[in-house]
């Protein structure tokens, strides 16, 4: 099969099988897609590699949407110790930005250490951390609007923390009480969501939200308001990039023309199966000059690179009405969840090792503090406040009664409620009834409000 040269240019393509340029013939596939005219800038700065990888470290912000050499380049603007790169432009902000980005990743292991130690107390049924990926969740987040819609996987919390979601509506979340107004404590943990903030609600099935952000891409797209104003951006693991739906959404937001941003945490397992196991070729980002989508990797870790990565493909992707593919590459310190021990399948030397050699907060707290925007006082008046905040917030979350058990009937039609529910409903009546006198039955009830007696 034929390959277009790499010098023609998208205004030189056509669906002929012939072209003529400078007076040359050249043969052509049949195409309307965009090819680069020159290959993907090489690093003329040698930065050594990305840890664990085959991808360069350049500083150039270059998106792609061909495969034009054998490894994509890693985007960074800080090294691991928070200094900015030779050649690299450090995005757009101020202390005031700075702080808030540093302070929403600090918040995320905090709240993690207790939720995840809370789960274990059996206080909550389930968990599941960020640790590790603190830069690529927030530092992302920080580059969007807050009006755009984001549909998050399951370590997203650091989204909804940008966007002012409070530690009270987090915690009501995970423990299911009378003040989730966003599950009504029938989700799971983490199964966040919240209309205000524009972030929708968590699936339990994995990829479920790649084909529907390309829906809303779509749909943003065909609203006069909202058109090239907005775009939405989805979230997913290299785990959920093996599933059908991802490809299916990529298609659907390519051919569309969809403003959708697809941003691709690999952290290197899924579940207990390294990346190696998962794919042959280059990551993710491969992937996407496949669908004809621009594509950039970006370091994970660099809330710098994230943030000036993601700022860029938001642009390109409302003033363009095209998707766009972000692939940052972290590692995954903690576990999958609290239903996995990751010392199962990988040395725990190993996890240690990327602490203290690939940290996202160290490397963001030290260009605070090389910009004198931060210091040892800072750090420890932060980590105490913050401690005590999630603290006192949990103490109050776990106290509170549960909704109403009516509302387990609730929400699930619109209009009349069907006769199916109304039959299981007078089922779960007639069960209370029964054992009534039941000491476990009347120590559930009192755990709802109103003691289980709307469901009577």
């Amino acid at each position: 099969m034929q390959r277009l040269p790499l010098n023609v240019t998208k205004s030189s393509i056509i669906t002929n099988n012939v072209r003529i340029s400078s007076g040359i013939i050249r043969r052509t596939l049949r195409t309307s897609a965009c090819v680069r005219s020159t290959p993907l800038k090489q690093p003329t700065v040698d930065h050594g590699y990305l840890p664990n990888s085959s991808s360069p470290i350049t500083t150039s912000l270059e998106f792609f949407d061909s495969v034009t050499h054998k490894s994509i380049p890693a985007y960074r603007v800080l090294d691991g110790n928070g200094e900015v790169l030779e050649g690299a432009t450090v995005p757009e902000i101020d202390e005031t930005f700075a702080r808030k980005l540093y302070e929403t990743m600090s918040l995320c292991p905090e709240l993690d250490n207790v939720l995840y130690n809370v789960q274990r107390q059996g206080k909550i049924s389930f968990y599941m951390t960020s640790h590790g990926e603190e830069a690529a969740i927030v530092g992302s987040a920080a580059a969007l609007e807050d009006t755009d819609e984001a549909l998050g996987q399951y370590r997203e919390l650091g989204v909804l923390l940008w966007r002012s979601f409070s530690l009270r509506e987090v915690m009501s979340q995970c423990v299911g009480n009378e003040e989730d107004l966003s599950t009504k404590g029938r989700q799971m943990p983490v199964h966040y969501g919240s209309k205000k903030h524009h972030f929708h609600t968590i699936s339990s099935p994995l990829a479920t939200q790649i084909p529907q952000a390309a829906g809303i891409g779509y749909a943003l797209k065909r609203d006069p308001n909202r058109r090239g104003k907005s775009c939405a951006v989805v979230y997913f693991g290299e785990g959920a990039a093996s599933e059908g739906d991802f490809h299916a959404g990529m298609l659907l937001a390519s051919v569309l023309e969809c403003p959708t941003i697809f941003f691709c945490r690999n952290n290197g397992f899924a579940i207990s199966t390294p990346a190696a196991e998962q794919y042959a070729g280059d990551g993710i980002a491969s992937r996407g000059p496949g669908y004809g989508v621009m594509t950039i990797r970006v370091d994970g870790n660099d809330a710098l690179a994230v943030l000036a990565a993601v700022r860029e493909a938001r642009k390109l992707a409302i003033t363009n009405s095209k998707p766009v593919l972000v692939e940052a590459t972290t590692y995954r310190v903690g576990h999958h969840s609290t239903s996995d021990d990751s010392f199962a399948y990988r040395p725990r030397s190993e996890v240690e090792n990327w602490k203290k050699t690939d940290n996202p907060l160290w490397r963001m707290r030290r260009f605070l503090e090389n910009r004198k925007w931060w210091d040892e006082a800072a750090e420890v008046e932060m980590k105490a406040r913050l401690r005590k905040e999630v603290m006192a917030e949990f103490r109050r979350a776990e106290g509170m009664k549960r909704h109403q058990l009516g509302e387990l009937f609730t929400d699930v039609y619109a209009g009349e409620m069907p006769w199916n529910l109304k039959e299981q409903k007078a089922d779960l009546a007639r069960l209370l009834k029964k054992y009534s006198s039941w000491e476990p039955y009347q120590k559930e009830r009192a755990k709802f409000k109103g003691n289980g007696e709307d469901v009577l």
